[in-house]
């Protein structure tokens, strides 16, 4: 089966099973793909085509666990109360959980059989002084962490300019209770500061410390799904793969748009004094255009900017997607393409799964399941259902 992303364009939209583009940014550059608004019009009231829900049974169900997780607040650095909304939600269900410093470890009756990773932050804001917010990944105490070549840091100047007019929530630090909603009126680089600045209307009362996250709702349209879905998306994946019986360990991390999420599952392996060839570390994977994202349902890699993930993880999930009939493509070989093909240098980036395998000289490795996405980091991060039925149909071959 060949894997050239090219030739992998499949993707249920509507009533139809023909290829679709859903291109919004209407330029063939990378940049001009990643920095184009979300144009489809899309409604919270809509819902998803009953065809496509009649051909992946799946989804419904899915979309039950992702719903209600999307409104629940996760921003970087204050994801205490989301842990306990999953340690809920798992407990339905006799999961058992173990909470640590940084993350959630979540076992079945064979937890060694297969290692899933999920970060459950996501980006928004964190009040930094009067009426004065800041995007909570790069605020000074983080950027430390930050390594210089991350896809989130490489990407700010592109992202910049998307949040005018976006509604925003505040929210109490440790237990998540709601204090309030207010409309970003502007956004812009601070050089000094090196770092998202934000002008907010009606949050002028919040205290410093205090995390804001972007007012979020499932929106389902013409095939496509539209929210904050990293990495939330992956932690109802892994919730749902526990429901319908899912032995092995989660881990569900923190902090990862910080760079830290590495170390909280990397103390937690070295507790357990365990080593592993079989982590795979579930995330979304930004494209430059629908067009792009549609050409396979799932995202795998071969390395980062770190080095190479296990071959043999790496070519199980290849095997296992030929078998299904899955399409595939490689992130790295995809940016590496689209650099010649526009003599740019965008990075290969930084994983998670990277930092561990540097850390560990290899000891633990694995590889990574990625979602195909447009619109990245922002509140209409897009995705098609039809990938995520892939996804979901591959790691259900490990139940």
């Amino acid at each position: 089966m060949a894997k050239t992303l090219t030739s992998r364009l499949a993707v249920v939209s509507g009533s139809s099973a023909e290829p679709q583009d859903f291109s919004f940014g209407g330029s063939s550059e990378w940049e001009s793909g990643l920095n184009s608004g979300l144009s489809s019009g899309l409604s919270s009231g809509a819902i998803a085509n009953p065809v496509y829900n009649e051909l992946h049974p799946e989804i419904k169900p899915f979309l039950d666990i992702l719903r209600p997780l999307i409104r629940q607040p996760s921003v970087v650095g204050t994801e205490d109360s989301f842990f306990r909304v999953l340690e809920r939600e798992l407990a339905e269900f006799g999961i058992s959980c173990q909470r640590y410093h940084g993350v959630l470890v979540a076992q079945g009756n064979q937890p060694e059989s297969l290692y899933l990773s999920a970060h459950i932050d996501r980006h928004g804001l964190l009040c930094t002084g009067p009426n004065e917010f800041q995007y909570a990944a790069f605020i000074a105490g983080n950027q430390g962490e930050n390594m210089g070549d991350s896809a989130s840091e490489h990407m700010l100047h592109t992202i910049e300019d998307r949040f005018q007019g976006q509604r925003v929530q505040a929210h109490l630090p440790y237990v998540g209770t709601y204090l309030g909603q207010g409309e970003i009126s502007r956004s812009y680089i601070c050089p000094e500061r090196r770092n998202l600045i934000f002008e907010v209307n009606g949050l002028d009362f919040l205290q410093p410390g205090t995390p804001v996250s972007f007012l979020d709702r499932l929106q389902i349209v013409d095939g496509l799904i539209s929210a904050q879905l990293d990495n939330v998306v992956s932690a109802a994946m892994i919730i749902y793969l526990f429901r319908l019986g899912f032995q092995g360990t989660a881990l569900f991390t923190a902090q990862e748009e910080s760079g830290r999420s590495w170390r909280y599952a990397l103390s937690w392996f070295q507790r357990e004094r365990l080593t592993t060839q079989r982590l795979v570390v579930l995330d979304t994977s930004p494209y430059a255009s629908r067009k792009d994202a549609n050409a396979q349902q799932i995202t795998l890699r071969h390395k980062d900017a770190n080095g190479p993930f296990s071959k043999e993880m790496t070519q199980e999930l290849v095997d296992r997607c030929e078998a299904l009939g899955l399409t595939y493509g490689f992130k790295d070989e995809y940016i590496l393409a689209q650099n010649a093909a526009l003599g740019k240098r965008f990075p290969l980036g930084r994983t998670e799964l990277g930092r561990i395998v540097t850390a560990t000289e290899g000891k633990i490795n694995g590889t990574t399941l990625q979602l195909p996405t447009t619109e990245y980091h922002t509140a209409g991060e897009t995705a098609a259902l039809s990938a995520i039925a892939g996804v979901l149909k591959l790691l259900k071959t490990y139940l």
